[in-house]
């Protein structure tokens, strides 16, 4: 089991939570407007994703975008659903664990979400869909009311 330091997790929060930050400025989204509701954020960040030239991309241009989501997806779960950082094992990864959002959703069962796979899913699944991506989230995590098929 691979241990992460305290200070080693709060570096990582600080460093999303700046990002996203940084990002709602850049999209003109004041950061006051986006800590009260992280929801205003979605139609700028839409625009950006639906203007970006995919097309004509370079590796670091798919880097930033994919940071870029992975920081909005966790943000707003943590934001709107008390969500956290936690960390993961993962003998896969180059540090041997992963950073991920853990959630307790109803049925009180605590589940833990990976916002870079989410946000990697997303961006192969053409056109992005920031609303899309973040009901991915919200049913991984089992945070939005399941309607029973009749």
């Amino acid at each position: 089991m691979t241990t992460v330091s305290a200070s080693d997790l709060q570096e990582w929060i600080e460093g999303q939570r700046r990002h996203i930050i940084g990002m709602a400025h850049m999209l003109g989204v004041s950061p006051d407007v986006y800590t009260r509701d992280p929801i205003s954020l979605i139609p700028a960040l839409q625009n950006y994703v639906s203007r970006a030239p995919l097309d004509e991309f370079e590796q670091s241009d798919w880097v930033t975008l994919h940071t870029d989501l992975m920081s909005y997806v966790s943000d707003y779960l943590i934001q709107k659903h008390g969500a956290r950082w936690s960390v993961a094992d993962d003998p896969a990864a180059p540090r041997g664990y992963r950073f991920v959002i853990e959630a307790t959703g109803y049925g009180r069962q605590p589940r833990r979400v990976d916002p870079f796979d989410l946000a990697g899913k997303e961006m192969g699944s053409l056109p992005i869909e920031v609303t899309r991506m973040l009901a991915s989230a919200e049913r991984t995590l089992n945070l939005a009311s399941q309607v029973e098929a009749e």
